[in-house]
């Protein structure tokens, strides 16, 4: 029973890093984003925070009941307590690090659209909307994967994102503060961004990414743990093990954080080629000005330099990134063109 509350505590501590793998690709860090906060955007924040926290815990929950059951019914669960030797704790640490990455991928397309009160468009009702699905269906057809439900949510950002678990059965999500911002050919390209994503398989790659990195974070804390507290057999269990595991795990998770945030950024660059390619390479550079100009002004303080999205965070934190800075996006297409 100890061994079952400590690596349940322990996963409630990975599970923000297991999250992460969810495949939910934005053209830009939402959480870097500017906001103004009039009392009718701060109650829409705060509406959609408890949302998100509400949907976060019911996953964890999920996730957490069926590694309990997986990990009983394979006998598995002795291996967190120190029995059945390496090859039974790396199964039982594969079993807790792609759990919840494979859940949330699976769960992705239902949680961003409730997390942001999403509605997907089912017959249009204006023109924008009629506008938005024919250029996601043209896109979709272009890029030669099946028509992704199209969705619209309401918000003053300007963002759009895309996930889901398989190429053909996908979600391409637009903010209404996206439309307003853009006009057609920048709101185009960054749907073609999102496209790629979905024809890239970014979603499922990612996850895999995430779910190999979390086993070995899981699997090697508890190596450190048995080093530093075990018995001969190299079962732990007392407090120098518990503090060992825990302290290893948050080193390593940052470690672990990294590598998947260079693969994320890298997969960024991709899309926005793919975005170019469909979409056309003008209006892919004009989108990112567009999202340049609406999220970084031009003259931004000190103190709130280091959380902006506009690249000039640099040092550790940039390592830490899911997104390139949008300048370093912008040359590398303009670099494109002027080589080709």
């Amino acid at each position: 029973m100890v061994h079952d509350i400590e690596w349940l505590l322990n996963f409630a501590h990975l599970s923000p890093h297991i999250l992460q793998g969810c495949g939910i690709y934005c053209i830009m860090e939402p959480q870097k984003q500017r906001a103004v906060l009039y009392p009718s955007v701060l109650i829409h924040f705060l509406e959609m925070t408890v949302k998100r926290i509400f949907l976060f815990v019911l996953t964890n929950i999920a996730v957490m009941a069926m590694i309990s059951v997986v990990l009983r019914v394979t006998g598995l669960d002795r291996a967190l307590g120190g029995q059945g030797g390496m090859g039974a704790l790396l199964a039982a640490s594969a079993v807790v690090g792609f759990a919840g990455s494979i859940i949330s991928l699976l769960m992705s397309k239902k949680m961003a659209a409730m997390s942001v009160g999403a509605q997907i468009i089912d017959q249009p009702s204006n023109e924008t909307e009629q506008w938005l699905v024919e250029t996601v269906r043209r896109l979709a057809t272009q890029a030669n994967i099946g028509m992704p439900d199209v969705a619209l949510y309401d918000s003053p950002d300007v963002n759009a994102f895309a996930t889901g678990a398989f190429k053909n059965n996908a979600l391409v999500a637009v903010s209404t503060g996206l439309l307003r911002s853009m006009n057609r050919d920048e709101a185009e390209a960054v749907l073609a961004h999102e496209i790629t994503h979905v024809s890239n398989g970014d979603m499922v790659t990612m996850t895999l990414i995430q779910g190999v990195v979390n086993t070995f974070v899981f699997f090697l804390s508890r190596i450190i743990g048995s080093l530093v507290d075990g018995d001969r057999e190299g079962r732990g269990g007392g407090l120098g093990y518990f503090a060992a595991v825990m302290i290893s795990q948050i080193f390593l998770g940052f470690l672990a954080s990294i590598i998947v945030m260079w693969f994320s950024r890298h997969r960024e660059f991709r899309a926005d080629a793919g975005g170019a390619s469909l979409a056309g390479r003008q209006k892919m550079i004009n989108a990112l000005k567009r999202l340049q100009s609406a999220h970084e002004p031009e003259y931004t303080p000190e103190k709130v330099a280091a959380l902006s999205i506009s690249g000039k965070r640099g040092g550790v934190m940039r390592l830490f990134m899911t997104h390139p800075p949008l300048e370093e996006r912008i040359a590398r297409l303009e670099a494109s063109v002027a080589q080709g």
